[in-house]
């Protein structure tokens, strides 16, 4: 047994007894956690694995121990018990320690055969026994505050795969013991500080890492053929927090709102790693490295951004830089999205400070493996009219994919125009790896990230599709049911991390900076706009004390003077002195700021290549039984109809009207047909000049304007005389039939008209006559008068069953011929006939 799957844990007076078993119940464990400890945490674990009858012995026994003493306490009360799939792990605030436990979970994407779950509810359940409990007044606050962290609301786990490490890492990276989980990424594991003590006292099979962000999958069907195309964002628990009380870095290089995004494609008609064909992209988000803040105790739109202290030899982000190589390798492709030229600067102070640390950390690695910067002003680009912000990050996107190449893992893949010097292929499956990363950041790396991501992950998706050899071009059409699927899953994350981080959803989609939303996408944003700002006005403060407390940043039990909601700031809980901050280096040098094993292995990551062998990738393409079992659920009866690919998983074919099924082909997207529509009554409230449209206000993170010149105001006349310009006609508020289904309505011809109407006399005459007439107590009834012509089927077939058959009529002549050829056979052939014996002789 790999891990434990299902969990029955039994309440007794001096002890929570938990039974933990695989998927399909065959293979069990037991814990017992002592209750009689008020301060400690005690756990038994025999580490022994039973079979069903065994663990049933225990149970029982269980259930005697308690109920004699529920006999010498005069207590009728059974023995209680709680299901879960899994321990999220033991907390302590200022008392006694709560279990975490996974009461509800909810299948979102399936990898290899591997089930990604997303965790649906929770329970906690205080371990102590009750008459021990004092609940203080500080232990029912901290609870409060840890139970802001919504567990239900993006958290993910796997009971069989790695969702801390990418595809690429799990495939191709070193072996490690200990099941699939034996060597997690701790920086996007979010319950390690629940783990920490109970670690060490049981085995790791009860052990459950979950991740924070966003898992998405979507089914891509390629003229029947399945593709499945999974999104998954971990966010970095390491300077993690809210939007304006965690700004640049902290002292070890780790910067806020830091997210690594992974596209994963695959052939999904073989399932097993070892034989099927896999593909994946990875590409980074996080904010400017360095020590800068944005001031919220005055109630302004637009927080003024301030560079805290001076880094002149650009420590945080050497630190920063050197832990990129260290993961991805190189090229570290650098995409700033923040304004370079402002009137009154902003935003172009973070442009300066990035661009200076590119500048002069690049003097001191060697030309091939420099970081590479490129800038683009997407604000401007989207204001203006000339400009066309996506097809420049089409450009960009582009030139990055083949820079940083693809990872390929399988049989019969080609890479196309990749790069091929990062080859490690077998007999058994060609190998590409992805060396490098791109890393994109705005300032809040929020919308303007999101659709910078998306467009690079559509350049992405072309290679990867065009690797497994499903089409013959790397270029994919925006306004194709691909393109359109792939854009869902980004904006479900967008809107999941900007919610996290920021407090609402994106208030710009990718729709915006392609000048397609509806007008009345502007009051949405208004909306979104307002939510985020009250949000980060109001509640923000709670939320950070909440994942503060959460990931143990803050513990309770150690602090003895300060509790959380007594600190004016959580500065000195990520930071370290300001002295460390500025003028120490881990190297010990302002030129030498790398480590010399990570640039020895350069271009390919350290992480990946330290003790690594080529075949290491067997232990995970070895499916076990729990894999299968948890997969196809061979225990449950199931239909194929509610299999998760067909009922859950979002299908091109059936979520999309297509008339040409191919995934590929543009279409007009159904979802704009109300968006071409201007009313009358709207037109003269939108908020635009003569000299902007409505797609020219704001491109930047916060919903404000991109324009520094203040906004002029909409005179009727100038909205009269658009309108006036602007004429609406039928065709376009209903398409026309050809647009829609692809035939054109016209007259039909002469023999299709005598055709119908031939049909239609002929089921005249075929259909019953109900006349109404009155009986002799003078109530109507209904009788049926059927006309002359009765259509009977050409064969009528019976009722019949597996127990009974009604035997078919037979006419007398086949009767008769049946009768002679039983006589014949029985009796032999008829009697001598001379006139047939010469009939006979003359047709010889």
């Amino acid at each position: 047994m790999e891990t434990v799957q299902k969990i029955c844990m039994y309440e007794t007076e001096k002890a929570f007894y938990v039974v933990g078993s695989n998927n399909d119940e065959t293979n069990f464990r037991l814990l017992e956690l002592d209750r009689t400890h008020s301060e400690k945490l005690v756990i038994y674990d025999d580490r022994t694995i039973y079979n069903k009858e065994e663990i049933e012995v225990k149970i029982d026994q269980f259930k005697t121990d308690q109920r004699s003493k529920d006999k010498q306490k005069k207590n009728n009360a059974s023995l209680q018990m709680v299901s879960a799939f899994g321990i999220v792990g033991f907390v302590k605030f200022v008392e006694g320690f709560y279990i975490i436990l996974v009461t509800k979970r909810k299948r979102v994407a399936v990898i290899g055969g591997h089930t990604i779950y997303k965790i649906e509810d929770t329970s906690m359940m205080y371990i102590p026994q009750a008459g021990t409990r004092n609940q203080s007044n500080d232990e029912s606050r901290y609870l409060r505050t840890f139970q802001n962290i919504d567990l239900p609301s993006n958290f993910y786990f796997s009971y069989t795969y790695d969702l801390t490490h990418s595809l690429q890492y799990n495939l191709t990276g070193p072996q490690s013991e200990g099941g699939p989980y034996g060597n997690v990424k701790t920086k996007f594991v979010w319950n390690t500080f629940h783990w920490e003590i109970a670690k060490i006292m049981v085995d790791p099979v009860w052990q459950m890492f979950i991740i924070h962000g966003y898992v998405g999958q979507v089914n891509v069907s390629i003229f029947g053929r399945s593709v499945y195309v999974a999104l998954i964002a971990r966010r970095s628990n390491q300077y993690a927090g809210t939007r304006y009380l965690k700004r640049g870095s902290n002292a070890n290089g780790d910067v806020a709102n830091e997210v690594e995004t992974e596209q994963i494609v695959y052939d999904a008609s073989l399932t097993s790693f070892s034989r099927g064909r896999y593909t994946s992209y990875l590409q980074i988000r996080g904010s400017v490295p360095g020590l800068w803040s944005q001031d919220i105790s005055s109630m302004v739109p637009k927080p003024p951004i301030t560079l805290n202290g001076s880094d002149p030899y650009f420590n945080l982000a050497a630190f920063h830089f050197n832990q990129l190589m260290k993961t991805y390798g190189s090229p570290i492709i650098v995409i700033n999205l923040v304004k370079k030229h402002e009137k009154r600067p902003r935003e172009s102070k973070l442009t300066d400070e990035l661009f200076g640390a590119v500048q002069y950390l690049n003097q001191f690695l060697p030309p091939e493996h420099s970081i590479r910067y490129k800038h683009v002003d997407m604000a401007r680009y989207n204001k203006s009219p000339k400009l066309d912000v996506i097809a420049k990050l089409e450009n960009v996107g582009e030139a990055v994919v083949e820079q940083t190449g693809l990872f390929l893992f399988g049989p019969v893949l080609d890479p196309s125009k990749l790069k091929k010097s990062r080859e490690f292929s077998t007999e058994e499956r060609v190998i590409y790896k992805q060396t490098g990363v791109v890393r994109t950041n705005c300032v809040d790396c929020l919308d303007r990230t999101n659709t910078a991501q998306f467009v690079i992950g559509k350049q992405a998706l072309g290679h990867q599709l065009f690797a497994l050899g499903f089409v013959t071009q790397t270029h994919l059409e925006f306004d194709t049911d691909c393109v359109r699927m792939l854009s869902v899953i980004y904006e479900e994350m967008g809107d999941t991390l900007a919610v996290q981080y920021g407090g609402s959803q994106l208030v710009h989609s990718v729709d915006s900076y392609r000048k397609l939303s509806p007008w009345t996408a502007q009051s949405r944003d208004i909306k979104q706009t307002v939510s985020r700002y009250y949000r980060n006005a109001f509640s923000d403060a709670d939320k950070q004390n909440a994942i503060n407390l959460f990931l143990g940043v803050f513990r309770p039990h150690c602090e003895e003077k300060l509790h959380l909601w007594d600190l004016e700031t959580d500065h000195y809980l990520h930071h370290a002195s300001d002295k460390t901050v500025l003028n120490y280096t881990k190297w010990n040098s302002h030129t030498h700021w790398f480590e010399d094993r990570v640039i020895n292995y350069l271009p390919l990551p350290y992480e990946e290549m330290k003790q690594t062998s080529h075949d290491s990738s067997s232990a995970v393409c070895s499916q076990s039984d729990d894999v299968l079992d948890d997969h196809y659920q061979p225990t449950e009866l199931t239909s194929i109809t509610d299999l998760f690919s067909l009922s859950v998983l979002p299908h091109s074919t059936r979520d999309f009207l297509s008339i040409d099924c191919s995934p590929f082909i543009v279409r007009r997207n159904q979802s704009q047909k109300k968006e071409d529509i201007i009313s009358p009554q709207s037109i003269f409230h939108l908020p635009f000049t003569k000299d902007k449209t409505p797609q020219d206000i704001s491109s930047s993170d916060d919903g404000s304007t991109t324009s520094d010149d203040s906004s002029g105001e909409t005179s009727a006349s100038e909205a009269a005389k658009f309108f006036s310009d602007y004429v609406i006609t039928m065709r376009d508020i209903f398409p026309t039939m050809k647009q829609t289904y692809g035939v054109e309505l016209m007259e039909p011809s002469r023999e299709d008209a005598l055709l119908y109407q031939r049909y239609y006399a002929l089921g005249a005459t075929s259909v019953s006559d109900i006349k109404k007439v009155k009986s002799k107590s003078g109530a109507t009834i209904q009788q049926s008068a059927m006309t002359s012509t009765k259509l009977s089927p050409l064969s009528q077939l019976s009722s019949d069953s597996i127990y009974e058959v009604l035997p078919p009529t037979v006419d007398t002549d086949c009767q008769a011929e049946y009768e002679s050829f039983i006589r014949r056979g029985t009796l032999g052939g008829v009697s001598d006939n001379r006139s047939t014996y010469m009939e006979y002789l003359r047709k010889l």
